[in-house]
């Protein structure tokens, strides 16, 4: 099932990830995009938020001075985009894949692309990954560790519900009761003709 294969390759990603101590580091896609390009774009997108994740993380430090939480938050609106741009190209990879199934008339739209689960799982990832830590945290309290105990086997049963959804989905588009309807971004902050801000300072 591709879920299968999607949380093995997230579970890579994030282990590639966190394998480099500098914050947001450059590391190797062990896919070809060109022999395997929706396995490239899934350790892409999860790489992508294992970055914004220590981001988020640092950001919130209540001591951070100004100056460094304006670069920080440049870099959150990047990554933003870079994330966006992914889910794009992974509904792409759907919709080519896709393109000649004979819809039925009576086919249903969902409510939300293959990608933009995709992206929910790959955020799930990391959160079972740290909600796992914090389970062995040798500093934690007993309380700690059981209280988080708990929350990570709802990630888990989470993940379990989630990866059956998405599959069903692919599975009702390739028979044709379910067909794909991608929106593009429609993201007007970064635009410097949309956003009147970037306009002016033109």
């Amino acid at each position: 099932m591709f879920s299968e294969k999607a949380n093995e390759i997230f579970n890579d990603a994030i282990k590639t990830y966190k394998s480099n101590e500098k914050v947001a580091k450059k590391c190797n896609n062990p896919f070809d995009k060109k022999v395997s390009h929706i396995d490239f774009l899934l350790f892409e997108k999860c790489l992508i938020d294992a970055a914004q994740w220590e981001y988020e993380d640092i950001i919130r430090d209540p001591y951070i001075n100004a100056e460094d939480a304006l670069v920080l938050k440049r870099k959150i609106d990047a990554s933003n985009q870079v994330r966006t741009d992914l889910v794009e190209y992974i509904d792409n990879y759907f919709l080519d894949k896709y393109k000649d199934i004979s819809v039925s008339k009576n086919a249903q739209i969902n409510s939300e692309s293959p990608a933009w689960a995709i992206d929910r799982l790959s955020i799930l990832a990391l959160k079972i990954y740290h909600m796992h830590l914090e389970t062995a945290r040798e500093d934690a309290s007993d309380p700690h560790k059981t209280n988080c105990s708990k929350k990570l086997n709802i990630l888990l049963d989470q993940r379990a519900d989630l990866s059956t959804a998405i599959d069903d989905l692919l599975q009702d588009i390739t028979r044709g009761k379910k067909y794909m309807k991608v929106y593009k971004q429609m993201k007007m902050y970064n635009d410097a003709e949309l956003n009147p801000v970037l306009r002016a300072s033109k």
